[in-house]
């Protein structure tokens, strides 16, 4: 049996002040300080991912570019448009794909929550884990022979974190 690591992270808060598509929202004040919080947090603790699939979403990708000079290790970035706004299942297939043991998620609500709710087999008693808000990150160890039998297979929540108790 191999541990597998996956970090959900929700994109950081966005803005609704520009007249864009949803897709195209950039982030706002609040979360432009949120995701290098983030950042520091994931490589402080160790959590620093061998590779990041991140949704193509303006709020997404700033998300990682604010978040990764914070993790040393520089992991790979692959942006994939099916991320937006994706069910469980597709991120879950998407992880399925990877080689690398540990991977990072960047996303979009309801489905980042529902899967970090769907893969621990006991929550925390963290009061913003079912809401699951801006920026908020989880690290779930699954074990399995790969991906796909990991992911059938309820996890240990390593770590959770959000915004307000980071900065």
């Amino acid at each position: 049996m191999t541990t597998y690591r996956l970090i959900l992270t929700r994109h950081a808060k966005s803005s609704w002040d520009a007249p864009v598509g949803d897709h195209d929202r950039p982030l706002n004040k609040r979360g432009r300080r949120a995701a290098p919080a983030v950042g520091r947090w994931l490589a402080a603790q160790g959590y620093v991912p061998d590779i990041v699939l991140c949704s193509t979403a303006l709020r997404a990708t700033e998300t990682w570019e604010r978040l990764r000079p914070h993790l040393l290790a520089g992991p790979e970035v692959v942006f994939r448009g099916a991320l937006y706004h994706a069910s469980p299942v597709a991120m879950m297939c998407a992880v399925a794909e990877r080689a690398e043991t540990s991977v990072m998620l960047i996303g979009h609500n309801p489905g980042i929550a529902d899967l970090a709710q769907g893969l621990v087999a006991r929550p925390p008693a963290h009061h913003d884990f079912d809401r699951y808000p801006t920026a908020a990150t989880a690290v779930i160890d699954l074990e399995g022979r790969n991906w796909a039998e990991a992911l059938r297979t309820p996890g240990h929540l390593t770590g959770f974190a959000v915004p307000g108790d980071l900065m």
